[in-house]
């Protein structure tokens, strides 16, 4: 087989494809009085990737209740945060704690009779509760949870792409190179959606917290918390396997016009 000019930026863009899977792409803190810069350095943070959300602490100074053996849970503090203000509690992916019966994200509220009162289980004598889990997050969790297998969907049609000689097989190229905007449309997608849906303590916005739009990019405000929203290294990661499989691609199509003079 003889080696083209493209293969090189095909081989890179490859690369970067699948280390981008391993690597954080967001990071995402809050800042607040109660959390003293001494104790969380880089505040109350957590991480994204594309197989589901991280605790971001390194748990060397945090406070001993929320220590661990990997660092101070800064999820669980985070999500209890986000519960104060009825906010959704964050789908967590692969990140998760299998010991439990339902994810950590499920909600459940209570079946009722006519009267309003609690329906209880005649056999059990327990609450009958009833999954009352939105979609969208079902549907984020489904993302997540089978990120994997996508990945290696990415990285085949990649291979398609460098070792096939077709003429029309751009698709190929560009599928797996979209990867960093795959995770923008998802990220910006679900702020808005947790930021617009403040229903956990029974409908509406809580404590007069209006729905809102979470930082994507920067700096703001929610109530007495300043929220810090940045790219981390995975997200430039996967804008050069975005570059390198571009480039890949216009070399192939100029290749293919000098073979065809």
């Amino acid at each position: 087989m003889k080696f083209k000019s493209y293969y090189i930026f095909s081989i890179i863009g490859i690369v970067l494809i699948a280390a981008t899977y391993f690597a954080p792409i967001w990071g995402v803190a809050l800042q607040s009085i109660q959390y003293p810069k001494s104790m969380y350095p880089e505040g109350i943070r957590i991480d994204f990737k594309y197989n589901g959300v991280y605790n971001g602490c390194e748990g060397i100074k945090e406070r001993e209740e929320l220590a661990t053996n990997a660092g101070a849970d800064c999820l669980m503090e985070m999500n209890a945060i986000n519960h104060f203000i009825g906010m959704y509690p964050i789908v967590q992916g692969l990140n998760l704690d299998n010991t439990s019966e339902y994810p950590v994200y499920y909600v459940f509220d209570t079946e009722k009779d006519a009267e309003g009162n609690d329906v209880y289980d005649p056999v059990t004598g327990k609450i009958i509760k009833i999954d009352v889990t939105p979609k969208a997050l079902k549907f984020l969790d489904f993302v997540m949870t089978n990120s994997p297998y996508i990945f290696v969907i990415f990285v085949l049609l990649a291979f398609y792409f460098m070792l096939s000689p077709g003429k029309l097989n751009s698709v190929f190229a560009i599928i797996p190179a979209l990867v960093p905007f795959y995770f923008l449309l998802f990220y910006i997608a679900y702020l808005y959606w947790y930021g617009h849906n403040l229903s956990m303590h029974g409908g509406g916005a809580f404590a007069g917290i209006k729905p809102f739009m979470p930082t994507v990019f920067g700096e703001g405000k929610v109530a007495q918390f300043t929220t810090e929203s940045y790219p981390y290294y995975g997200f430039f990661l996967a804008v050069g396997a975005f570059a390198s499989m571009i480039f890949a691609w216009l070399l192939k199509r100029k290749d293919l016009k000098k073979a065809e003079v």
